[in-house]
């Protein structure tokens, strides 16, 4: 059964955007599973805007998946870059799939990969800067490290 995407999503999976490392990231998200399926990284480098907020001044990505992996990631990194760490941390899975017009409901996990990865970057920039983690991102990188440890559990061996 061939899965059927639409116009924008092929658009970002043919030609995206927003792929490339930063070689001096500030923060770097990394979910997925190598052995086992979709494997998505965020490249994060913050800034300050006028208002003294910190800021994605650029963000990037580079993910090993499939068509909607590859436009989930291009598309979050669309939605969150300029934005403050508090407006980025509010983007979720259902803006993604909103913002590229929808997806096969059989690719909507990829949705949820592309806002963890890039929860897990800003994680990763606030604990390395010794910046206090709202509560709310605490939980989503324990759930974004539960997710990891079971679907390499579930799969173990299989792959």
């Amino acid at each position: 059964m061939a899965i059927q995407y639409n116009e924008k999503v092929m658009r970002h999976f043919m030609n995206p955007k927003n792929v490339g490392e930063i070689k001096d990231a500030d923060g770097i998200g990394k979910v997925g599973n190598m052995t086992c399926g979709d494997i998505m990284y965020v490249y994060i480098k913050v800034g300050k805007d006028k208002k003294g907020e910190y800021v994605l001044k650029d963000v990037k990505f580079k993910t090993l998946g499939c068509a909607a992996a590859i436009a989930t990631s291009d598309i979050v990194i669309e939605l969150a870059k300029g934005k403050t760490i508090k407006e980025a941390l509010k983007i979720t899975n259902k803006d993604v799939v909103k913002e590229l017009g929808g997806l096969p409901s059989i690719k909507v996990h990829c949705s949820l990969l592309a806002e963890e990865a890039l929860g897990e970057a800003i994680y990763n920039y606030m604990k390395k800067n010794k910046k206090e983690v709202p509560k709310e991102l605490e939980e989503r990188h324990k759930r974004a490290l539960k997710s990891e440890i079971d679907f390499h559990n579930k799969f173990k061996g299989k792959c």
